[in-house]
């Protein structure tokens, strides 16, 4: 059998080309569309596993959550309850402390009531006692009780003690300020005199005294040097007096507290 060089040669050379044609534009879309289809399925694949994992940890934040919020909702339920309990306990001792603030101010305007009453007694009293004793000064000895006081102040100044009339002489010597005179009420010429020797002599001092008159004071004189004064007034007597009042008040009190706890309790039939 004799070979046909030529038609073999050209079957291979066509087997060839067709190889080639169908490897070009056959085989290798073929190839390429394969590796594409399987890069977008590993892709999704890929995105379907993080859309997992993210649902899965989505989840699990929403899991936390949602314990958080309870824990948060049974310790807010506790505070609010511990509140509402402090608070109630709050208002109570605030209840307690205004009801005693209350008494404590009604029984502080009755002893108010009470002192202002002692104090109006007294100074009725003192008004009395002082018309009176002018009265009888006047018409028994012709002398005014201002001379009176003022004669007894002086008294009181001879019988200061030599170590006070050193400290004051030496208080007057450093300030050189002159003493005050204060009186409850206007001294005399005559009166001022006397005061005015007797502090001279007693201190040995060379001042002009300045007397001023002071209505706040109760009856009396004071002599002042720089901060250091002796002084004379009834304030001693009418304490004294007061004191009396107070006593004679509160033992009348107790005398009807007493009588009132032995009445006999009244009861209905």
């Amino acid at each position: 059998m004799l070979i046909d060089w030529f038609t073999l040669i050209a079957q291979l050379v066509n087997f060839l080309i067709l190889a080639w044609l169908l490897k070009r534009f056959l085989y290798q879309p073929i190839v390429t569309a394969l590796d594409a289809r399987e890069k977008k399925i590993a892709s999704e694949l890929q995105h379907a596993a993080l859309v997992e994992n993210e649902a899965k940890q989505s989840m699990s934040e929403w899991k936390q959550k949602n314990d958080d919020l309870e824990k948060q909702r049974m310790l807010l339920m506790q505070q609010a309850a511990k509140e509402a309990d402090d608070k109630k306990a709050k208002l109570f001792i605030d209840a307690r402390k205004e009801s005693e603030n209350l008494r404590a101010r009604l029984e502080e305007s009755l002893h108010n009531e009470q002192k202002n009453l002692q104090q109006e007694i007294i100074g009725r009293i003192s008004t009395e006692v002082f018309s009176i004793a002018k009265k009888v000064l006047t018409e028994l000895a012709d002398v005014t009780l201002e001379d009176c006081m003022v004669k007894v102040f002086c008294e009181r100044l001879r019988k200061t003690e030599k170590a006070d009339i050193e400290v004051m002489r030496g208080l007057f010597h450093q300030s050189n300020h002159p003493p005050i005179i204060r009186s409850a009420f206007s001294l005399t010429p005559e009166q001022c005199d006397s005061v005015n020797k007797t502090v001279i002599d007693l201190f040995s001092i060379d001042a002009k005294i300045s007397f001023e008159t002071d209505t706040n004071m109760i009856s009396g004189l004071e002599l002042s040097m720089n901060g250091h004064s002796i002084k004379w007034n009834i304030q001693a007597y009418i304490d004294a007096l007061q004191l009396t009042v107070e006593v004679a008040l509160e033992g009348d009190k107790k005398e009807k507290e007493h009588v009132h706890d032995k009445q006999p309790a009244q009861h209905s039939p």
